[in-house]
């Protein structure tokens, strides 16, 4: 490697920490792949464009499991920032997957969010009431709205309780989106 391509490399990672902090635009830097989606728009992707649409209160949803084919290969394959997608799954993604539990997450005091709100990491289900993933879903929360865990917890239950019936197997989430 030369000199010059050392010092880019160093300045790149040092303008994606700086970046990283305020905005996540260089969250790939810091968090590995373990998946690439396939070229065409899958369905998953789909839903979670029109959740976004049509929800404006929420920053972000992300849908989370491991794609047919793989073995313990825990990944984000759908949401709202597509240059996450194949990211590896954190611990708690994982759990959550795995055991079916929801965490409740106000991100009180996190250095590293710079908006507030707060996130709903729920199982994700098909048609039949199975769980077979991880939703996330991320509200908005400013200091003046008067939520409560409750009313985050009821919405986001709502959700994605509403998506369901859009979810005949978790393969269906895998297909080309219509």
């Amino acid at each position: 490697m030369t000199l010059f391509a050392s010092f880019s490399r160093v300045a790149l990672l040092g303008t994606c920490a700086a970046l990283a902090v305020s905005s996540g635009v260089c969250a790939a830097a810091d968090h590995p792949k373990n998946w690439s989606p396939p070229a065409s728009k899958i369905y998953a992707q789909k839903l979670s464009e029109e959740i976004m649409s049509t929800h404006p209160e929420l920053i972000s949803v992300t849908f989370h499991g491991v794609p047919p084919g793989q073995t313990d290969a825990y990944t984000m394959f759908a949401g709202s920032f597509p240059d996450r997608i194949g990211n590896a799954d954190d611990p708690d993604d994982i759990d959550i997957s795995k055991k079916g539990i929801t965490i409740l997450d106000p991100r009180w005091h996190r250095t590293n969010d710079t908006v507030k709100k707060f996130v709903m990491m729920l199982p994700l289900r098909d048609a039949s009431g199975e769980n077979v993933g991880e939703i996330v879903i991320a509200y908005k929360n400013p200091a003046t709205s008067g939520k409560t865990e409750k009313d985050f917890f009821l919405a986001a239950t709502h959700l994605r309780d509403g998506l369901m019936k859009k979810i005949p197997t978790y393969a269906a989430l895998y297909e080309p989106a219509r």
